[in-house]
C-alpha cells in the first residue's frame, strides 16, 4: 500500500527471504544458496533475489529491482556487504516496501567486532581496536606497543573489524611476541589493502583445540549448534550450557547471529567471533531446515 512521498505502508504478512541471484542467471538464486532457497520453498515462503554485485557498485536501485513491491518484511541471507553497502540497500528496499528485519544499525552490531566485542569481552580473548582507514599506514612500533601495554607476551592475533587473514598465518594473523608485532600487523594490512574494514583489531592468543562449534541464534534462542562451515564435514559435540553466551547474546539485542565457540586448551569455552546471522556461511553437509524453520516463524515486529 502506497504512503506520502512515494514510499509504502507495509500490510502484516508472514517474513520473506532476500538471496543473492546468480551472477550468470540472474533470474535464478546463487548456486552457492540454492539448497537454503529449496527450504525456504519447502516451507511455502516468499522468496526474492538481490543483485549482490550491484549493490557493492553501488547500483542500488538496479540490486534491489527484482524484489516485488510491496513484500514486506525480510531477512537477507547472502554475501557479505560493508556496512554503507546494507544500509544503502536497506533504504532502497524501504521505498520499494520492503523492510529488512536486521536493521543497518543492527547488522554493524553483529558484523563488526567493535559492535559485539563489549557485551561478549568476558568470554573472549583480551582485544584492543585501533581505527584506521584502508589507505592509512599501519600504527608505529610505539602506538602497537602502547596499545597492548600489560599483556603477557604470549602472542597477538590480528585481524580488521570483521577478517583475519588466518590462511596467511605466520607472515599475516599471528605475532608470536612484541618484537615480531610490528611486521605481522605490516603485512596484514598491505594484503587488505583496500578491503580492509574499519581498522585494526589485535586480539591476545589462546591455545585452542582447533574444532569450532557455530551457533545460531533468532530472538536471543539458539536455534541450531552444529560445525563450521570452514570445517564442515567435521563432528561436532552437543553444545552444553549456553546460558552465559546467551546474555551476551540478549545484551547485545541482535535478532540474527552466530557465535563461534571453541574449548581452549584448559577446557575453558570461549567465543572466538560473533557475525551477523544473515551473512554468515552455513555448513555445506548439514540440511538447513531447522534454521529456516526458525525465521520463517520469526515475529515480523514493527519497525
Amino acid at each position: 500500500m502506497r504512503g506520502g512521498a512515494g514510499t509504502y505502508i507495509l500490510p502484516i504478512m508472514p517474513t520473506g527471504f532476500l538471496f543473492c541471484a546468480d551472477p550468470l542467471r540472474p533470474r535464478r538464486v546463487d548456486p552457492h544458496f540454492e539448497a537454503q532457497a529449496q527450504a525456504v520453498r519447502d516451507l511455502d515462503g516468499r522468496l526474492a533475489l538481490i543483485d549482490h554485485d550491484a549493490v557493492q557498485a553501488d547500483r542500488i536501485a538496479e540490486a534491489v529491482a527484482r524484489v516485488p513491491r510491496g513484500f514486506g518484511p525480510v531477512w537477507y541471507r547472502g554475501w557479505m556487504l560493508r556496512t554503507e553497502q546494507y544500509r544503502a540497500m536497506e533504504e532502497a528496499l524501504r521505498a520499494r516496501g520492503c523492510r529488512l528485519l536486521v536493521s543497518g544499525q543492527e547488522y554493524r552490531a553483529g558484523h563488526e567486532l567493535p559492535g559485539w566485542i563489549d557485551c561478549f569481552r568476558h568470554l573472549t580473548p583480551r582485544t584492543v581496536v585501533l581505527p584506521m582507514a584502508p589507505s592509512a599506514a599501519p600504527p608505529d612500533v610505539k602506538r602497537l606497543a602502547s596499545a597492548v601495554a600489560g599483556w603477557s607476551d604470549g602472542g597477538f592475533v590480528i585481524k580488521d573489524y570483521v577478517k583475519s587473514r588466518k590462511y596467511e598465518w605466520s607472515d599475516a594473523c599471528y605475532a608470536p611476541n612484541l618484537a615480531r608485532l610490528p611486521d605481522v600487523v605490516a603485512r596484514f594490512v598491505e594484503l587488505q589493502g583496500e578491503d580492509l574494514v574499519g581498522g585494526l583489531v589485535i586480539r591476545r592468543f589462546e591455545n585452542f583445540e582447533r574444532r569450532e562449534l557455530r551457533v545460531w541464534w533468532v530472538d536471543g534462542e539458539p536455534v541450531f549448534a552444529g560445525p563450521h562451515p570452514d570445517d564442515a564435514q567435521a563432528a561436532t559435540e552437543a553444545p552444553g550450557d549456553l546460558s552465559e553466551v546467551r546474555a551476551a547474546v540478549r545484551r547485545l539485542g541482535c535478532r540474527f547471529v552466530t557465535t563461534d565457540l571453541v574449548q581452549r586448551a584448559d577446557g575453558v569455552r570461549r567465543v572466538i567471533e560473533v557475525g551477523d546471522g544473515q551473512v554468515s556461511d552455513w555448513p555445506s553437509a548439514t540440511d538447513p531446515a531447522v534454521l529456516y524453520a526458525a525465521l520463517h516463524n520469526a515475529v515480523a515486529t514493527p519497525g
